[in-house]
């Protein structure tokens, strides 16, 4: 597409969300800073460096859903309420079990027994008294439609495909970001549906002029702009992103145009993840490792096909990998849930301050041989 046959009203609008202007030249940052205290400015030196007065403004006036307080939510929520989110609320029906104490570091002996929410809420408050925190002690699948409506964001970890597909029709419906993520031991997934989500990156400007229009299947450049740094002449470029609904990405294949070569190179986990959502929905649990040989022939009934309809060569279902994935799906490792949950919350940061791209739209991690790829599942013109 032709910048000249861009939409004008559009790209004004777009222009709206761009971050880290000069402050002589921006109204609204004033206002902005005008709204957040000095001791909060303080407090957040550092990233307002980094991203500017508006970006820490729209965190600060978010409010995020935080669902299941497992190892992975302890990182996850350790780091949106030190960043300086508006508020966070956890929720989770279940108690605290002792197999909670090994990753999940907001819990100690004395709460076992206690509900994982309200056990982990003063830990977390505790990190950064100037956002308030909640607990809600619901099940994400009793809880009103209206009770998620007040959220700006809504995160769900370590959860059955079936309460997945129920968050992301409700998060849907009230056009709220959403995001699922998972550990199984040594591996694990970040999910993101951001619905239509427009951000700015900020970069040296180059020689080469940058085009308007698509950029790839999911991805289009909006508009640029151009400001002065000292001597640096700097490009802001506004994407925009377009998300679908888990139903539909868990339906579609890899990108149709990959050779072979490029497909083989994926990791087992990919598929496995694919298979491990589908043996929640279909046992409405995880694989029992105490019954693993039963476990491991109906996963792997699950897995050809679901690799045949991605589009992927059936040799990267190796037994050796499906035997570890089973054998310690229902494990919570510390690192894994750090690396996985860092990820997740740096990308939720990100995308509620609309700066740096966002995970589009799986990342799965196999942290046996160290590799996160992201890879776009969604609706092809072939499928």
């Amino acid at each position: 597409m032709d910048a000249m046959e861009m939409d004008t009203d559009n790209s004004e609008a777009v222009r709206n969300l761009e971050l880290n202007e000069s402050s002589r030249s921006s109204t609204s940052t004033m206002t902005a800073a005008q709204t957040i205290s000095a001791d909060e400015v303080a407090l957040y030196d550092r990233q307002i460096r980094l991203w500017g007065m508006e970006a820490q403004l729209r965190m600060r006036n978010s409010k995020i859903l935080l669902i299941t307080m497992r190892g992975l939510a302890n990182e996850v929520a350790k780091n949106l309420v030190l960043a300086g989110i508006g508020s966070l609320t956890v929720m989770d029906p279940e108690v605290v079990e002792e197999d909670d104490l090994g990753a999940s570091f907001f819990f100690s002996e004395e709460h076992v027994g206690q509900n994982r929410a309200e056990a982990a809420l003063p830990a977390i408050q505790a990190l950064n008294p100037r956002v308030p925190c909640h607990a809600s002690i619901e099940s994400p699948l009793t809880a009103s439609a209206s009770f998620y409506s007040s959220f700006s964001l809504i995160i769900a970890t370590d959860l059955l495909l079936p309460t997945l597909l129920h968050l992301n029709q409700i998060t849907r419906s009230h056009s709220i970001p959403f995001y699922a993520a998972a550990t199984y031991g040594l591996y694990g997934f970040i999910f993101a549906d951001l619905l239509v989500h427009s951000y700015v990156l900020k970069r040296i400007k180059s020689n080469v002029a940058t085009r308007l229009g698509p950029e790839s299947r999911t991805r289009s450049i909006i508009s640029t702009r151009e400001t002065q740094e000292g001597e640096t002449r700097l490009e802001h470029v506004t994407k925009q992103e377009t998300f679908c609904p888990l139903s539909e990405a868990l339906s579609s294949m890899v990108d149709s145009s990959w050779p072979l070569r490029r497909k083989k190179k994926l990791p087992s986990v990919l598929p496995g993840i694919m298979a491990m959502l589908q043996f929640t929905a279909i046992h409405n649990r995880l694989p029992d490792p105490d019954v693993t040989r039963e476990d491991l022939k109906e996963f792997v009934r699950i897995i050809t096909p679901e690799t045949e309809r991605m589009g992927l060569p059936v040799e990267l279902n190796e037994v050796g990998f499906m035997r570890s994935f089973l054998q310690n799906a229902t494990a919570e490792l510390s690192p894994v849930a750090a690396i996985l949950g860092g990820v997740l919350a740096q990308d939720a940061i990100n995308v509620l301050a609309k700066t740096e791209q966002p995970v589009g739209n799986f990342c799965v991690f196999d942290g046996e041989i160290g590799v996160a790829p992201i890879v776009v599942l969604a609706a092809q013109e072939e499928e």
